[in-house]
């Protein structure tokens, strides 16, 4: 059952009935004033003030600040550790880096030198073949020259033979009778004494 305050005055409790109102009697608090703006109350409301302050404290203290602390120093040392394993990483790659770029030079050079060293073998055998070659046509010249120079020397006997028999049917057509060999081969050999000189 619901009693209103107004009603719980007014009417005698029944029997068996049960009271809930609840409270106590408004003997030592003002009426209408906010409890923790209650100036009797500050003393108390002080010591759970400070109590409460202490025991804060001392848990920041004693539980979080060296929990917070221990991450921090714990993330501090991760960071060091990273920094100088990135450092450690970093002066390996540039010894790599500069092994590299050093193998890279001594291998350019190696290719230059054989590179130079073929050139210059190419050169002394395309001399040499040249020369060969050279020496060869020479000597194939050489032969030409000597047997151009036995042709010409027997065609040039051949020329006064065919001169002589040439100029021999001449005569024999032109004048009729048959000239003789010695005075024919006398004949060409003045003419060609007069071409030559």
């Amino acid at each position: 059952m619901f009693v209103t305050p107004a009603y719980a005055d007014e009417a005698p409790p029944a029997a068996g009935a049960v009271h809930t109102e609840t409270g106590a009697p408004e003997q030592g608090h003002h009426a209408g004033v906010f409890p923790p703006f209650d100036h009797t109350t500050y003393p108390s409301q002080l010591l759970w003030l400070v109590i409460t302050f202490v025991i804060f404290y001392l848990a920041m203290q004693k539980i979080v600040i060296p929990r917070v602390g221990s991450i921090l120093e714990s993330r501090h040392d991760r960071i060091a550790q990273d920094i100088e394993e990135a450092s450690r990483l970093k002066s390996e790659a540039d010894a790599a880096v500069a092994t590299y770029e050093s193998e890279l030079a001594a291998a350019r050079a190696k290719a230059n030198t054989i590179g130079a060293t073929a050139r210059d073998a190419a050169k002394a055998k395309a001399e040499e073949d040249r020369k060969a070659i050279e020496a060869s046509l020479s000597q194939k010249l050489k032969t030409a020259e000597a047997r151009i120079g036995e042709i010409k020397t027997k065609a040039f006997a051949d020329v006064g033979a065919i001169a002589e028999e040439t100029a021999s049917a001449v005569v024999e057509q032109l004048v009729g009778n048959v000239a003789g060999k010695a005075d024919v081969a006398s004949a060409v050999a003045e003419a060609s004494a007069k071409r030559e000189g």
